[in-house]
């Protein structure tokens, strides 16, 4: 039986009568929204949590640096490879128990992470952490996106989801900045524990999902190509950054990533039940979201990873002072992404948004090239931070609302799976990109300026001008694609929603 064949046409899915209420009452609606966003939460810190504690990490168990490499890489080659398994898993078997499989799978690894007495052990267990975030983060996302179906409530849920992806790595580096310098970098994994206990008490009191309607089989061939070809992509990027863009432990991963992938696209287009349906992506909305998430999240790298060199290196700030000075960005982007997602969203929907908010971060960014070896974080660092922040939240709340804005039910997983999906892929290419402009640029700086005693400072100061610059480039792309990709008018209704709820 495939899930063409079992499902009802539109027109019968729309006129049922006793469609099943994801939570009980407004109040258990908006408690789902707590637990849901707490998972999200750990799944998006960890990224910079890690990064945080990995110098400490890297002195305590004695390895090298293409070892605390891998501690990253591992992460990342599961999480991006497994996402669309991932949601596809939760449309066919049900969301809420992928989410409870995630939370206890990612619980489990980061234990066993917290506890490795050597660089192997830990490796493997952020593999796994990867694996069970690539099942929780689209079933999170997908069960939001299911629980909330009128336009005024979806946009109020995605203004306070989008808020925390977008500020979850600021969050990241203030939490694993304390965690690391007061008590222990295993810390920084073992506090997922702590959050997924919670999460998970929440989850069984407070969450529902949808009967599971149809037992289709799962596309192999797609899985096989879908899982190769983003392996490929996302390994060869990971080596840019220590072999060079020429090297052929970058090319040649990148080059067969990306030939799979495009056979994998030729495979969904024939197989009955596809892994990643077209009809998810080819939706102008969507395919725009996916667009402009992915490469706002290319030029977010830019501020993460550099600004946090210039805070440690030219400031001489602690980790606990860069996670504070971060603050800002986070304030930022929760302001606007939960004024925008609750009140503008369902009244002009993404088209105006996104640019404006991409536009809005792109000058942000440009005022930090301003930064030189005297400037101060108040007069420098701060102002560019808030801008930055509140243009992000105009960004990430539409943006994922529009993800999952009009999609079936059935298809909610994996349309979920392909937001996480692209950022995981932007960030990839931001990370290979930004970290390659940034030591050719401080490398061609040296070569022709005399010999002086501030000289390496200046060359890294010009290098992290050097990516200011090319992520203002990424957010005035974003900003063209939201633009010119977007429907004007507000976000389609949710097409499973009773009639009366639609409205």
């Amino acid at each position: 039986m495939t899930t063409d064949t079992a499902l009802p046409p539109p027109a019968a899915t729309q006129d049922r009568t006793d469609p099943p209420a994801p939570t009980t009452g407004d109040s258990g609606k908006w408690l789902s929204l707590i637990v849901l966003a707490m998972a999200q939460l750990m799944v998006v810190l960890d990224a910079t949590i890690v990064n945080i504690a990995l110098p400490t990490a890297q002195r305590d168990l004695g390895f090298s640096d293409s070892g605390r490499q891998w501690v990253v890489t591992g992460y990342a080659l599961a999480f991006g490879s497994l996402l669309l398994l991932g949601g596809r898993l939760s449309d066919f078997v049900g969301r809420k128990r992928m989410f409870l499989i995630g939370l206890i799978g990612f619980a489990v690894a980061s234990a066993l992470g917290g506890f490795a007495p050597n660089l192997e052990l830990l490796i493997v267990a952020r593999a796994l952490q990867g694996a069970f975030g690539a099942a929780l983060a689209p079933a999170a996302l997908s069960l939001l996106s299911t629980t909330f179906t009128t336009p005024k409530d979806r946009a109020k849920a995605f203004g306070v989801f989008g808020a925390i992806s977008g500020a979850g790595g600021a969050v990241g580096l203030l939490l694993g900045g304390v965690l690391t310098e007061y008590a222990s970098w295993r810390w920084c994994l073992y506090v997922n524990l702590i959050i997924a206990a919670v999460a998970v008490a929440g989850a069984l009191t407070r969450l529902k999902d949808d009967p599971i309607t149809t037992r289709a089989k799962i596309d192999v061939p797609g899985v096989i190509t879908a899982v190769g070809g983003l392996v490929g992509l996302v390994y060869g990027l990971g080596k840019v950054e220590t072999d060079g863009w020429h090297s052929a432990a970058a090319l040649v991963p990148m080059i067969l990533g990306a030939v799979v992938l495009v056979v994998f696209v030729l495979i969904e287009t024939r197989v009955a039940n596809p892994l990643l349906p077209l009809r998810v992506v080819l939706d102008r909305n969507r395919g725009g979201a996916y667009l402009a998430i992915g490469i706002a999240g290319a030029g977010m790298f830019g501020i993460f990873l550099f600004l946090t060199y210039f805070l440690v290196n030219v400031l001489h700030f602690t980790p606990v002072r860069t996670g504070v000075g971060f603050l800002p960005l986070l304030a930022g982007i929760m302001l606007s992404a939960t004024t925008a997602g609750s009140i503008l969203v369902p009244r002009v929907g993404p088209r105006p948004l996104v640019p404006v908010g991409a536009l809005v971060a792109a000058g942000g960014m440009a005022y930090l090239t301003r930064l030189d070896l005297h400037s101060t974080y108040a007069g420098g660092v701060l102002p560019g931070l808030v801008v930055i922040g509140l243009g992000l939240g105009l960004v990430f709340a539409p943006v994922q609302n529009a993800a999952t804005s009009g999609v079936e039910h059935r298809d909610a997983g994996v349309a979920s799976a392909m937001i996480n999906t692209v950022q995981q892929i932007g960030g990839s290419i931001g990370t290979a990109l930004l970290s390659s402009f940034a030591a050719t640029a401080g490398e061609h700086y040296a070569r022709n300026h005399a010999p002086t005693p501030a000289l390496a400072a200046e060359a890294a100061l010009h290098s992290y001008h050097t990516v200011f610059w090319w992520s203002v480039g990424f957010f005035l792309l974003a900003s063209l694609i939201g633009a010119v990709v977007f429907r004007s008018g507000p976000l389609a209704a949710d097409p499973d929603a009773p009639k009366a709820m639609a409205h």
